[in-house]
């Protein structure tokens, strides 16, 4: 019986080693990154059906002023301007168009993020937003949609038809980075 000396690792094998031990770490790396853009994607979707749920809410509760909703066009970016006076969510009596123009101030404001400021920016919202409010013509008994678009990570195909948000460019030249929520619901305003 011959004894074999044991001998270590020679460099040939160390650096195989290290080669494949480093592609795997360079994979998890790659899997972080798309975890992270996936969850940020998620979070933005998120956000956009609670401020659609939130508009298309108040247009059900405020049902007098629905052509003010209806009228309000392309909304984000502070494109409402400042506060409209009186404050209707202060305790002021209001009637329903003051009321419809304070709700439309207030999802812009959720919209672009200016409810968590950070320093004089705000710091939440959805990235490069609009909203849109469409619904039948004169504002009666139907079928209302609003329509909230942001700016996604990565490029997709879009295949949603609604103009919501295309006139800007701020989704790409063939709106390839366009997210669209989109929340339907029946609003009778004699009810």
């Amino acid at each position: 019986m011959t004894r074999r000396s044991q001998q270590g690792f020679s460099l040939i094998e160390m650096l195989i080693a290290l080669v494949v031990f480093s592609v795997g770490l360079l994979a998890i790396a790659g899997m972080q990154t798309m975890s992270k853009q996936a969850n940020f994607e998620a979070l933005q979707r998120t956000s956009a059906s609670q401020i659609a749920y939130g508009l298309l809410e108040d247009m059900r509760v405020n049902g007098d002023a629905i052509a003010t909703y209806l009228a309000a066009g392309d909304m984000g970016s502070g494109s409402r301007g400042g506060e409209p006076a009186p404050n209707c969510s202060a305790g002021t009596v209001c009637n329903a168009a003051q009321k419809a123009a304070h709700d439309l101030w207030f999802w812009e404001q959720v919209l672009d993020g200016n409810l968590e400021m950070n320093g004089n920016a705000g710091g939440g919202g959805l990235v490069l937003p609009t909203m849109c409010v469409t619904g039948p013509a004169g504002g009666g008994a139907g079928m209302y949609i609003v329509t909230v678009a942001w700016r996604g990570t990565a490029a997709i195909t879009n295949m949603n038809n609604s103009a919501c948000g295309t006139a800007g460019g701020n989704y790409g030249a063939d709106n390839e980075f366009r997210r669209i929520m989109q929340i339907p619901t029946y609003i009778d305003p004699s009810i």
